[in-house]
């Protein structure tokens, strides 16, 4: 599978950015569909999964409420609509595929490259 994210950018605090992931090659390992991320100095973190075919979704605590993962199978594309920002949420944005549900990096089959998420104070 190759992911592709894009999106990325710099946005205020309180306000909104998409991101987007288009996916091809999908193979019968890759059945979730994840938003990872990392800030400086911190460990890469699960933030939202989705499962490609049901739709069924799971989130993070930390971004309850605030982001939504969503997929478009017409188009082969993974978003995540981030809304209510923080300074807290910069990080690089990765998104993942998994065989199965995952809560870390360490269930990740594949990943594509980041896109940079910066939300200023």
């Amino acid at each position: 599978v190759q992911l592709q994210a894009s999106g990325g950018g710099l946005v205020q605090a309180g306000g909104s950015l998409r991101l987007a992931c288009l996916v091809s090659g999908l193979t019968t390992s890759d059945n979730v569909m994840n938003w990872f991320r990392q800030a400086p100095g911190k460990e890469r973190e699960f933030v939202a999964g989705i499962r490609w075919r049901e739709g069924r979704k799971r989130y993070a605590d930390f971004v309850k409420g605030r982001f939504t993962i969503s997929r478009d199978a017409a188009e082969s594309t993974v978003y995540l609509q981030m809304s209510s920002l923080k300074p807290e949420d910069t990080a690089v944005y990765f998104c993942a595929s998994s065989a199965g549900v995952v809560s870390t990096a360490a269930g990740v089959g594949s990943w594509g490259q980041g896109t940079l998420v910066t939300v200023s104070s």
